[in-house]
């Protein structure tokens, strides 16, 4: 989906008004300080209900104990408005020559709230099905679960970033 058709779908990036606060079924922890306990979230209005729905079928399916212990509590993020990582640089350029409609091509999809990151430090942005922990087989009714709630594991489609879950399939 090009940037334009996001756009036209979703709304401007990082527009208040798309985006809503959910309550997590479950109690997450801040996956960079494993005391801050994490219970809402911030996401586009229209990916809401189906990630409630999805973090709801995972609670049902893997229970909160082998939640904790498989680490699908760990929170790494959702709205953030940024450019991907790795195009800050270019992103920054853009921006400073008033190229806008260029530079919104590296933004993220945070940026809108369609995505969110779950375990970063067990599933790296460039780790592959080879390392990567979201690749294990004790995790493919999560990747499951997501995608039928319209969530879908960048991991599966691309096999790097396995902590990022997106509304939009790749």
């Amino acid at each position: 989906m090009t940037t334009a058709n996001i756009i036209k779908k979703f709304g401007n990036p990082a527009t208040e008004k798309n985006i809503t606060t959910i309550n997590l079924p479950y109690e997450m922890r801040l996956a960079w300080d494993l005391n801050t306990k994490v219970n809402k979230l911030r996401v586009h209005n229209l990916g809401a209900p189906s990630l409630i729905k999805a973090f709801n079928e995972i609670l049902a399916f893997y229970g909160i104990d082998q939640i904790k212990s498989l680490g699908i509590d760990l929170f790494g993020g959702s709205y953030n408005p940024r450019p991907m990582r790795g195009t800050e640089e270019r992103y920054n350029a853009l921006i400073a020559a008033g190229r806008v409609e260029e530079a919104a091509k590296f933004l993220s999809l945070h940026s809108w709230g369609l995505a969110i990151d779950l375990d970063p430090q067990r599933n790296q942005l460039k780790e592959t099905s080879k390392t990567a922990r979201f690749a294990r087989p004790e995790y493919a009714e999560m990747i499951k679960i997501f995608e039928r709630n319209g969530w879908y594991s960048l991991g599966k489609y691309k096999n790097y970033d396995w902590m990022h879950f997106q509304f939009i399939k790749p």
